[in-house]
């Protein structure tokens, strides 16, 4: 079993300290909890193993100053009009769904009416 042992080693220059590398690592490991897909192939079986491995290689880029300031800002941007075009979306589905949901009301109404209730003495009667 490889074990990873501080400190780390690492070959990716973008990555000035092992605090950023820990933060940046932490960051992939959530993104990878989540679903998120390995950059790369590994042997690692847990997920923060792969996730220091991935971002120690230099397998998903590390972004630091302006450009992580910025890649936030567009993150939020993205997240924002996700919700926006899922409130919207909503809005125009009410019309939908009360028209199932009074098909599903009528075919349950329907179903419960033929079949006739069967208490559990009669699934289970004395014999």
């Amino acid at each position: 079993m490889d074990i990873i042992s501080l400190p780390i080693d690492h070959e990716n220059k973008e990555i000035e300290g092992t605090y950023r590398l820990v933060m940046a690592a932490v960051k992939r490991a959530k993104a990878l909890s989540l679903g998120a897909l390995p950059a790369k192939a590994s042997k690692a079986r847990k997920i923060t193993t792969l996730a220091i491995e991935e971002v120690a290689t230099g397998a998903v880029s590390v972004l630091s100053g302006a450009d992580a300031v910025k890649a936030t800002e567009d993150a939020k941007e993205l997240v924002h009009k996700r919700v926006m075009d899922e409130a919207q979306q909503k809005e125009t589905m009410p019309e939908d769904i009360t028209e199932l949901e009074k098909d599903l009301k009528a075919y349950l109404s329907e179903k419960s009416g033929s079949e006739q209730k069967k208490t559990i003495e009669d699934i289970f009667g004395d014999s």
